[in-house]
């Protein structure tokens, strides 16, 4: 992963974990978190794809939480606004792409393919498993990340530029 989008990728996942949170235990919470960071970082590598487009993502940042957490319910408690600093970091597209991964396998299974392809070496299929092959306890330990219903009005806000995006990197590898 380019390291510019280090601050994007933890808040996005976190932001996956508080709107979808593990099914319960340390366990579930890690595999839960391993599936989350796994998506978002297939996802920003196919939406910032070289170092200039990491660069001006970090100088302009990457927009916030606050329509997602409309949609999702997520972040509605009344809280500290210190406390919540790190939804700044959170990328709605990249949440969205992550969302349609995580609610989608095979579509999982192509986008890593793609960004193996794009010479990104930290993407790689067997690397990726627990996003594109999750064994039962991996699923038992995210119910709510990995269900396609709850998942749909977040992976519905920018599935066509994924769609879109996956075809363009596809189209350059044949």
């Amino acid at each position: 992963m380019l390291p510019d989008l280090s601050s994007l990728v933890a808040a996005t996942v976190r932001w996956l974990m508080s709107a979808y949170p593990p099914g319960g235990g340390a366990l579930a919470a890690a595999l839960c978190e391993a599936q989350a960071r796994q998506a978002v970082t297939v996802a920003a590598e196919l939406r910032y794809p070289t170092a200039m487009d990491a660069a001006l993502v970090a100088f302009a940042g990457p927009g916030g939480s606050a329509r997602l957490d409309r949609i999702s319910g997520a972040g509605l408690a009344e809280g500290d606004p210190a406390d919540d600093a790190w939804r700044t970091w959170v990328d709605e597209v990249v949440a969205s792409w992550a969302a349609c991964l995580l609610a989608d396998p095979a579509l999982a299974v192509r986008c890593v393919a793609a960004v193996g392809r794009a010479g990104h070496t930290s993407v790689t299929p067997l690397g990726f498993r627990r996003l594109t092959a999750p064994d039962e306890r991996a699923l038992r330990a995210a119910p709510l990340l990995r269900h396609p219903d709850l998942l749909a009005p977040v992976a519905a806000l920018h599935r066509d530029g994924l769609l879109d995006r996956l075809e363009a990197e596809e189209a350059l590898s044949v």
